[in-house]
């Protein structure tokens, strides 16, 4: 019954995820992109700092390890990753926007072993890193007299806002501070949201005032801050304990296949053929840098079966 649990939930957590790009594009449709994301932090970060008070007794963080790991997750794992994905996201779809986030575990691993030179990629570990960039390269379709097109420059956004996650979270597993993850990551949630209402303030954002009355923008600003953020880190810590890092990480697969119904459902959006190549080609270079990783897990998989 556990296992069937997990399986439930994992797709729990890649529909709510994935339908999360949807709602981006929903309420980009009301709200400025900047503030649109300080303001879904707003909100994540507070539930988040509660259920961190509840659940852990270090909820606050002491030291500088433990705020240097906070200073990095507010920069590059909520600031930068949302500044570019909902700046990014303005001018391209849903689906292409998540296909091109599902990068981060390919950069991470990328990231990881350039950081840590004793720990090189090996040939094949290189090959699925090109492979997944070239994945990338097919979905921005970049035309060389024109790099400068806004379609291009969106999707190098929301390229560059994976870059930034994938580099973030190599830097906190890095930081040698045993900070629980929960209080981790509401620390950083409400460091980055005021980190992106500065940024915010320096572009010049501002909300309509009929945006607050609109059904649609008000939906959208509660689905990404109670169930995207909020519900959804929650449902990831249960499943990263219960599966693992390289199972979760599947999900940023799984994800993109729900913001393509999705998206066909409430935005209309159709997914295009370059968009479903180039995922493939990025879900391959994902399980050529992990190919071991997933064999063990693979054989895990099997022994536990087996003992049932």
């Amino acid at each position: 019954m556990s296992r069937y649990r997990n399986v439930a939930l994992f797709l729990v957590l890649a529909a709510v995820w994935g339908s999360s790009f949807v709602a981006i594009s929903a309420g980009l449709e009301h709200f400025p992109p900047v503030l649109f994301a300080a303001l879904r932090y707003d909100v994540a970060g507070a539930v988040m700092l509660a259920y961190a008070i509840y659940a852990v007794d270090h909820w606050r963080p002491a030291g500088r390890g433990e705020w240097a790991t906070v200073a990095v997750g507010a920069v590059l794992l909520i600031a930068a990753y949302h500044v570019f994905l909902f700046v990014g996201q303005q001018h391209t779809t849903a689906a292409a926007a998540a296909v091109l986030v599902s990068l981060s575990p390919v950069l991470t691993t990328g990231f990881a072993r350039a950081l840590v030179p004793s720990d090189a990629l090996s040939a094949v570990g290189v090959v699925g890193v090109f492979v997944g960039l070239f994945g990338v390269a097919v979905v921005v379709q970049p035309d060389p007299s024109n790099l400068f097109a806004t379609a291009s420059v969106a999707k190098f956004l929301v390229f560059c806002a994976a870059a930034a996650f994938a580099l973030g979270s190599v830097l906190t597993r890095r930081i040698d501070a045993s900070l629980p993850i929960e209080t981790m990551e509401a620390w950083s949630m409400l460091g980055g949201a005021l980190l992106m209402h500065l940024v915010s303030l320096g572009f010049g954002e501002s909300i309509e005032p009929t945006a607050w009355a609109h059904p649609e923008a008000i939906g959208a600003l509660a689905y990404l801050a109670l169930a995207a953020s909020a519900f959804g880190f929650l449902l990831y810590f249960d499943l990263l304990e219960r599966l693992g890092a390289v199972e979760i990480n599947m999900v940023s697969y799984v994800a993109p296949v729900f913001t393509a119904i999705v998206g066909w459902l409430y935005l209309g959006e159709v997914v295009d053929a370059t968009t479903v190549a180039g995922f493939a080609l990025i879900a391959a270079g994902f399980v050529l840098v992990k190919r071991r990783a997933l064999r063990r897990e693979v054989a895990a998989v099997g022994r536990r079966r087996s003992g049932q």
